[in-house]
């Protein structure tokens, strides 16, 4: 896509947020933009009372245990999160690596260097928590990564967010396309991949998360049976106190592909799992995750 086209007038509001957020980032130290981006979350609380809604549900779902206070409080510290994790985004585009380096603490990058010692490539399996766009620039930082990401409807949007993306992940791969990531795999590449989110029944099979039954992409483990390639869990938690981020690879995976989809499928919704009860209000609960139900089970939202 090239730039020309997005210059008309139509994108000249866009353009003009785009200018000041730009100058926030470069502007605000960190412990403000972290600030300014709760207060965002507080807007962002009052005004899009369906995102509220469904969030809101998600929680009543995969939490139970909390009474109405509870759930609500955590309702409000997501949105907070929320806010954070725009502003986190647009510093992981436009930041250069000398103000960001020292807020990222990596944990078992080791797993990575030993998965890409195989030389078939590694399938970094992520989830869509409110810090992973920073989380993934840590480890730009360390090694090259190619990233699998879904395209934004809006082309100015999008025109930025992929090029910042292949400024700094080397190479961003819509999701649909499949024979570049498999290409990928095969230069032994570590591509990032996150398939937490209901895409519809293809492809896709229902699998527990937080007890309740989720469509399930399978695209990891289809992947992985091709390519051969290790599938290394990896994930970002912010920390607290302004200490900025836990960017977390485990060891891959063992026995993975099963040949089995839906086993697979339950253990990497556990996986997720288990991080977001480290940091639940971290996640991405405005998504419609149960969207998709079982013949003859009603709907949630």
């Amino acid at each position: 896509m090239t730039l020309l086209p997005l210059l008309t007038p139509r994108y000249w509001p866009l353009w003009t947020g785009i200018g000041i957020l730009w100058s926030l980032i470069h502007l605000l130290p960190y412990r403000w933009q972290l600030a300014a981006g709760r207060q965002l979350g507080h807007i962002t609380y009052q005004l899009a009372r369906r995102r509220r809604r469904i969030a809101d549900i998600n929680l009543k779902l995969c939490f139970p245990e909390l009474d109405e206070t509870q759930r609500q409080q955590l309702l409000r510290r997501h949105f907070e999160s929320l806010g954070m994790g725009l502003l986190e985004m647009l510093s992981a585009w436009w930041l250069p690596d000398a103000r960001l380096k020292h807020l990222g603490h990596i944990q078992g990058l080791e797993h990575l260097d030993t998965a890409l010692a195989r030389e078939q490539g590694v399938i970094l399996f992520s989830a869509h928590f409110t810090s992973l766009e920073i989380g993934t620039r840590f480890l730009t930082m360390h090694t090259a990564i190619h990233a699998a990401y879904r395209p934004h409807e809006n082309p100015l949007f999008e025109y930025f967010m992929k090029k910042s993306r292949d400024n700094r992940a080397e190479k961003a791969i819509p999701r649909e396309a499949v024979r570049e990531m498999l290409r990928s795999l095969k230069k032994n590449k570590a591509l990032w991949f996150a398939t937490d989110q209901n895409f519809g029944h293809k492809n896709s099979v229902f699998a527990e998360f937080f007890g309740k039954l989720a469509a399930t992409n399978t695209a990891v483990s289809r992947l992985a049976q091709i390519s051969g390639a290790a599938v290394v869990p990896f994930f970002t938690q912010r920390l607290e106190n302004n200490q900025g981020y836990k960017v977390i690879l485990q060891p891959a995976l063992e026995d993975f592909p099963s040949g089995d989809n839906r086993q697979d499928a339950l253990r990497l919704n556990q996986l997720i799992e288990a991080q977001i009860r480290k940091a639940p209000a971290q996640y991405l609960w405005v998504h419609r995750r149960f969207k998709d139900r079982p013949e003859g089970e009603d709907k949630f939202y």
